[in-house]
């Protein structure tokens, strides 16, 4: 009798060592495949350390239809894997490396001991446990003409020829910290369709006197309320230099880029006081004033000072300033325009990049049989407030298990390379 071998499993590779890469390392290693992860950085999971550094956000503890639909256009190709792992699947699995959660005030969800490092570690560990390799500062540069997936390593250039690979390189925004959409190039040339990548969650420039912004940049605004285009948000952001950012920005970023993209501009409007009525405004700015300023008469009456009353002299004219109907007005909507987003290199996130309608059900790209897409490079957006990481764990989740399941499906073609 012939002696037996043991057959070796498959190799996939996962190409980016964020969130969504090491969650298709995850699925593939689970389904006994070798699994190699390359990335460009000296160490995986950079910027998801960085969302860590003030509190890492995890996900979203509200309802899963509300929360669904902070993904916009693409809630539907999202949804099916985030009812399969959503906010609950997240936090259970988080537990299974030994961190609890909580759910903050604002229905964010945190480590119980707020930062990134901790969680990151068990996970590498696990994934070294089930035999998953990592292969730092190997960037990877496209494809050869027989379809090898190509790196620039310490060792100079690699070519491999995995049975399947998942791209998990993220979008373009930190490009310090590796996701530089330098994969843009190379996926068009093979025809896979793709949206402009486009700064999201960002902030956006405003014309400024030289006055007001040297008095009042990094100033925070806050207990304000945004109001644009039907859209109303109360929370706070940050005057910048160059304009406006942060949470409550970023949380109109979608809408302002899209009106700028066809008007030039965006106004959008902000409510000053937004616990106060429009009726105590109105009273309280006409009670008279005597011989005081009318901006002591603002802070005595109406709490109103610091950058809030800066924004007043900026924006107003002083015809607006000295008739109370339209101060109190302004002060219930204040009209703030807004002329770019900043670069995408400064975004918190991208949107744009692998189109849905270029992928299969399993999240394999039509073009491409045997290589996945996962997290930013797809085209997606959704705010801050732990959607992002969600939808990163959740897709590569998905390519990873689609990976797998390709791998596991009969062939037609014995062939291994992916991407001929």
């Amino acid at each position: 009798m012939p002696a037996t071998h043991p057959v070796a499993p498959p190799t996939a590779a996962v190409i980016g060592g964020g969130p969504a890469g090491l969650m298709a390392a995850e699925a593939l290693a689970q389904r006994g495949l070798s699994v190699d992860v390359y990335d460009a950085m000296p160490s995986v999971g950079r910027k998801f350390l960085l969302a860590g550094k003030g509190g890492l956000n995890l996900t979203h503890a509200e309802a899963f239809d509300r929360f669904v639909t902070r993904y916009a256009a693409a809630a539907p190709e999202l949804e099916p894997g985030l009812r399969h792992f959503g906010p609950d699947a997240l936090r259970a699995w988080s537990e299974g490396l030994g961190i609890t959660t909580f759910v903050g005030s604002s229905n964010r969800v945190f480590p119980q001991d707020m930062k990134a490092a901790p969680l990151l570690r068990a996970w590498l560990h696990r994934l070294r446990v089930q035999g998953v390799r990592f292969h730092m500062r190997h960037r990877w540069t496209g494809w050869a003409e027989d379809g090898a997936l190509c790196f620039d390593s310490p060792g100079g250039a690699l070519q491999i020829t995995p049975a399947a690979a998942v791209l998990a390189l993220g979008g373009a925004s930190w490009s310090r910290l590796g996701s530089d959409g330098a994969w843009w190039p190379w996926l068009a040339a093979k025809a896979v369709p793709l949206a402009p990548l486009q700064p999201s969650n960002c902030g956006f420039d405003a014309a400024w006197s030289e006055h007001f912004r040297s008095r009042y940049a990094g100033e925070p605004l806050k207990s304000v309320a945004l109001s644009f285009e039907g859209w109303r948000q109360p929370g706070e952001f940050v005057v910048t230099a160059t304009g406006v950012e942060g949470s409550l920005v970023y949380a109109a970023s979608a809408a302002l880029r899209e009106r700028i993209a066809t008007a030039g501009s965006a106004t959008f409007h902000l409510d000053l006081l937004p616990a106060r009525s429009a009726e105590w405004v109105q009273r309280e700015v006409a009670h008279p004033r005597g011989p005081r300023s009318l901006a002591t008469h603002l802070k005595s009456r109406l709490n109103l000072a610091g950058v809030k009353s800066g924004l007043l002299w900026e924006l107003l004219s002083k015809a607006a300033q000295a008739d109370p109907a339209q101060l109190a007005a302004a002060i219930k909507a204040l009209p703030i325009t807004v002329t770019a987003a900043r670069p995408i290199d400064e975004a918190i996130s991208t949107a744009g990049g692998v189109r849905f309608d270029g992928l299969d059900a399993h999240g394999m790209l039509k073009q491409l049989p045997g290589v996945f897409v996962a997290g930013e490079m797809l085209d997606w957006e959704a705010p801050t407030g732990g959607y992002l990481l969600t939808a990163c764990f959740a897709t590569g989740l998905s390519a990873g298990q689609g990976a797998a399941d390709w791998l596991a499906a009969p062939k037609a073609d014995s062939a291994t390379a992916v991407a001929r």
